[in-house]
């Protein structure tokens, strides 16, 4: 074996042009596969993470039928032994209880329907970035102190100001109508034109005032440290004696839409991946084919005197081998440092770009993200994918007939 690996390196570079013009693109589909895989990754795990933080959560607790048909009546009391569970787990950063509600705002002869909800502002701030969003004025001061914020969208279609009182009105949990006076104390603009078009935000028991919905929550928004711990903290979670009661949703499942769009997106990018690779088997195919072909001669003299004919194939896959693997190697490498500095300095939209980013909800950067899973998918699928188109030249050399190779021109 030790020959035939040596033998198998020299006859590499008996053709060096044609060698380090294969291995040059077995280079530039793994570099360009990994980079764009990073880029791809790190984008979704930059939004991903900015949504969640901005303010749906990484976890929700909710009642079991509330994600089907949201209402009042699909609540749950909070109890403290679910607070301590929570607590005592060092990978959640912090936890919401959320009140969610339907209404209706009123300034003067302008009347919209809202989305309410009722959050305590010192909870939120170790779980959502929403006091950040604030464009106009400030956050609410504290779950009871009488004061709104609204969606910026909102404020400007009701023709109000910040400092203007309005009425909201809303059905309560008794079935009973409430409403009352809040002062606007600021607005916020989010980038998502649904949420800025009805977010009501007030306090949490204002808002438990406002409905009748006394020692019950609607939703329990969870942080975490790290986004890769969702799966395994939801799964502790659900096994844990308090949380039986209610359900515990990955922001999978809290948001089906923004799941799937990124499925979408990550689908299609796979399958340009996947093109690239298999132009590039192409490529290994036409030169393992005639490398072989060109030596048919050489290799019916070798048959002739006594070379086995499996070990003749064995050095032509040896061959194909170093090809892929100088090439990977090289392409792992190139891209590791091109990864790893689009991790420290993102690409940055500007423009239209930027604003049509913005507009869809996204944010106008593009980071990279340094994964060895990605990686060792991304070789293992070049290499096996060229293994097989060298298959056929590696058939012409198994059924090679001694004398029919000698006397090939």
């Amino acid at each position: 074996m030790e020959l035939l690996t040596k033998l198998a390196w020299r006859n590499l570079w008996r053709n060096r042009r044609r060698t380090l013009i294969t291995i040059s693109a077995v280079i530039f589909a793994t570099f360009l596969s990994l980079v764009m895989r990073g880029i791809q990754l790190g984008t979704y795990d930059q939004n991903i993470s900015w949504a969640l933080n901005l303010f749906s959560g990484f976890i929700q607790l909710q009642d079991a039928e509330f994600k089907d048909n949201p209402s009042l009546h699909k609540s749950f009391r909070f109890t403290p032994s679910m607070g301590a569970a929570l607590e005592s787990d060092d990978r959640i950063r912090g936890y919401a209880p959320r009140i969610y509600g339907d209404g209706l705002v009123s300034f003067r002869q302008n009347s919209l329907g809202a989305a309410l909800f009722g959050i305590d502002p010192a909870q939120e701030r170790s779980v959502t970035r929403m006091h950040e969003k604030v464009s106009e004025g400030r956050m609410i001061a504290s779950a009871n102190a009488s004061e709104i914020v609204l969606g910026r969208t909102l404020l400007k279609n009701l023709n109000a100001s910040v400092g203007d009182t309005v009425v909201l009105l809303s059905q309560g949990y008794d079935g009973a109508l409430g409403n009352m006076k809040y002062r606007i104390v600021g607005s916020v603009k989010t980038g998502m034109q649904d949420f800025d078009r009805a977010a009501v935000f007030m306090g949490f028991e204002d808002l438990q005032e406002l409905v009748t919905m006394h020692g019950r929550v609607s939703v329990v928004a969870i942080a975490l440290h790290d986004l890769h711990d969702i799966d395994d903290v939801a799964e502790d979670l659900r096994s844990t004696a308090s949380m039986r009661e209610v359900r515990v949703l990955p922001w999978q499942e809290v948001m089906p839409d923004m799941k799937q769009g990124i499925d979408l997106d990550n689908y299609s990018g796979m399958l340009m991946l996947a093109i690239l690779i298999v132009i590039v088997a192409f490529g290994i195919l036409n030169t393992v084919l005639m490398s072989v072909t060109e030596r048919f001669k050489e290799f019916g003299i070798l048959l002739s005197i006594g070379m086995p004919q499996r070990q003749l194939v064995v050095l032509v896959f040896v061959e194909t081998l170093y090809l892929l693997l100088i090439g990977i190697i090289v392409g792992n490498v190139l891209a590791l440092g091109v990864n790893m500095y689009f991790e420290a300095n993102p690409i940055t939209l500007t423009g239209d770009y930027a604003a049509m980013t913005e507009e869809y909800g996204w944010l106008p950067v593009m980071p990279s993200v340094v994964l060895p899973s990605s990686m060792l998918n991304t070789s293992i699928a070049i290499l096996s994918i060229s293994l097989v188109a060298a298959l056929y030249p590696l058939y012409r050399v198994l059924t090679l007939e001694p004398l029919k190779g000698i006397r090939y021109t």
